[in-house]
């Protein structure tokens, strides 16, 4: 009779584990910055994907309607992969405007963002959810923008279901020395890139991004590594290893292989600083449990702190379970 089972024993080695990357107090904060963020490159496996020489950027279409302009573009991000997204503009725009990219968790896809339920669920995602991004963000000021994540809606969801199926990819991707993490954070710096590049109206200074579950934790490693982003609201996504996705079964999109030797989530906080960050919870939410959430948090305020700006972290608590909180959070946002 074996002691002890294989996953309660790696999940020992993760709880007890001290990551070697760590802040320690009196270092100096640009420089861990400088080798944690390379590191973490290494981890998502950079050094293996081939950024596309060409954006083969295409405007597929623009619509005016009474409130906004909806832009619907394409994009090579890596060579051989195009992606859709669609950005909507405030009719009122006046000179450069703030814009929120958005990224759906394991949903149906991109157009939950946009309101637009396709699929038999989708409607519950949205009304019981807050799961409408790009709506709610043109209500509080600012451009929207929805981003098809991989494996997801029409970037390889369930032609009949909408279901996301991300476990063939991903298990493609880790034999290539990549990740899907690392894959969905390359989409959005070329996003980034793109929005800068063709659109005259972004205040560049005002680049943020948002997301739950899955699109949550596309944009706290996407935070994590591309400095341009002001703002990071990552909602149901931001815990423990040792409380969420080492103990509980989640999709293998969220797996990156060796990263608990070297960073917690809480670690890679310190990234996103100086730059402003909202970890959006529910208080019962049953996958990222709030006690990892919380102890996350406070690892965070110790690096913000580091960083010379205690003020510039959040944490908003929503009353529920696994899903965004739009009232709870965007009042934070404008504060910060």
């Amino acid at each position: 009779m074996m002691e002890v089972l294989p996953k309660d024993l790696n999940l020992e080695l993760i709880k007890n584990i001290t990551p070697s990357m760590r802040y320690k107090d009196g270092e100096d904060f640009a420089e861990w910055q400088k080798k944690a963020r390379a590191k973490l490159c290494e981890l998502l496996g950079f050094d293996n994907m081939k950024k596309a020489a060409d954006d083969k950027f295409t405007l597929e279409y623009n619509v005016k309607t009474d409130e906004y302009t909806e832009y619907r573009f394409t994009l090579q991000s890596e060579e051989g992969y195009i992606f859709p997204v669609v950005m909507r503009v405030p009719n009122d725009i006046k000179g450069k405007m703030p814009v929120m990219l958005t990224l759906q968790g394991h949903s149906t896809g991109m157009h939950i963002s946009l309101g637009k339920p396709i699929f038999a669920k989708d409607e519950k995602s949205i009304s019981e959810g807050d799961r409408d991004f790009v709506v709610r963000t043109l209500k509080e000021g600012c451009i929207g923008v929805a981003i098809e994540q991989r494996n997801f809606g029409e970037c390889g969801g369930n032609a009949v279901s909408g279901a996301p199926e991300c476990h063939i990819s991903t298990m493609n991707a880790i034999m290539l020395g990549k990740t899907t993490i690392g894959e969905r954070v390359l989409d959005t710096m070329c996003v980034i890139d793109a929005l800068i590049k063709y659109f005259d109206f972004i205040d560049t200074d005002k680049i943020m991004l948002m997301g739950n579950s899955g699109g949550g934790t596309a944009t706290f490693y996407a935070a994590a590594i591309d400095e341009r982003i002001s703002l990071a609201m990552p909602s149901c996504a931001v815990c423990t290893y040792k409380h969420s996705i080492a103990a509980i079964k989640h999709c293998v999109c969220n797996f990156v292989p060796g990263i608990a030797k070297y960073f917690d989530m809480s670690d890679i906080t310190g990234l996103i600083a100086p730059r402003k960050l909202v970890i959006v919870n529910g208080r019962y939410d049953n996958i990222f449990p709030d006690e990892g959430v919380r102890e996350t948090y406070e690892e965070t305020k110790r690096l913000y702190k580091a960083a010379g700006v205690p003020d510039n972290c959040a944490l908003v608590t929503g009353e529920g379970g696994h899903r965004f909180y739009a009232d709870a959070a965007w009042p934070v946002v404008h504060k910060i």
